[in-house]
């Protein structure tokens, strides 16, 4: 294991891998604590999608992560939705991020908009447009920004079994609960309550086959978590946002280490 502490001087090896690493594809360690092996990027845009940011080359993923998003934007083109959104994948290598996230790190975390295009949006667009926010953070429930549309594509998203779990922010699990709890179905339970997520949501895959070094999160609670759980976030301002990142690198599994310094595995 090492650790690096990050101060102003320091740069983040990881940010500056432009290329993913040679081997077969790897997710390895945990999700806020690990790196990518055989990373596959994500075109710009395609079917359904258009990437969100391409000028931060957060557009990696492991090949089932990449896979899983072609899929939902053809699932979610079908069903008559405008172009998907996506937001940060992984870096090159996987790894801490400077900016932004804690997970993200393994190739198995990708964000996606809660808003849609209408049309192609240029490079410039795509670098600069601004979220669009779903929840009225004074009244602590969702805004008239959350429609039909974005129960579409989150049910769609979190349908799909290679899915772990998908973090929403409170108010906006409660308005997925008001609509479908009455049938309890099994994806229902997916949609994790996290601050931040208001404007997107994260969605997390399982470790895929393949990946021996992959660290999967503990199971959340079984159920559709629309009751006590879910009222326990409620009472808190849907305003609070995640941590800020720590100031020095997560233990990473040694072989990022290897991956990291390009030494054959």
């Amino acid at each position: 294991m090492y650790q690096w502490i990050l101060v102003a001087a320091m740069s983040n090896p990881w940010a500056h891998q432009v290329t993913p690493s040679t081997g077969s594809a790897e997710a390895i360690g945990g999700y806020a604590a690990g790196c990518l092996q055989g990373a596959v990027a994500l075109p710009e845009h395609g079917t359904g999608y258009q990437i969100l940011r391409p000028r931060q080359k957060r557009i990696y993923g492991h090949p089932i992560m990449q896979q899983y998003v072609l899929d939902l934007a053809r699932q979610s083109k079908k069903a008559g939705l405008p172009d998907i959104l996506v937001g940060d994948m992984a870096m090159a290598k996987g790894g801490p991020f400077s900016s932004g996230h804690r997970s993200h790190q393994s190739g198995l975390d990708t964000d996606f908009w809660f808003r849609f295009a209408a049309k192609p949006l240029s490079a410039r667009t795509r670098n600069t447009i601004k979220p669009l926010d779903m929840v009225d953070f004074r009244r602590n429930k969702v805004n008239k920004n959350f429609g039909q549309q974005q129960v579409a594509l989150l049910k769609l998203a979190a349908q799909d079994p290679r899915v772990e779990r998908i973090f929403v922010n409170p108010p906006i699990k409660q308005a997925m609960c008001d609509q479908f709890g009455a049938t309890d179905p099994t994806w229902l339970g997916k949609l994790r309550p996290w601050f931040g997520h208001s404007a997107h949501f994260h969605v997390r895959l399982h470790c895929p086959v393949g990946s021996k070094d992959c660290e999967p999160q503990k199971p959340y609670p079984a159920g559709s978590g629309c009751g006590a759980e879910l009222q326990s976030w409620l009472t808190k301002p849907a305003m609070v946002s995640s941590k800020p990142l720590p100031n020095r690198m997560p233990d990473l599994p040694d072989r990022c280490d290897i991956l990291l310094s390009n030494k054959k595995q």
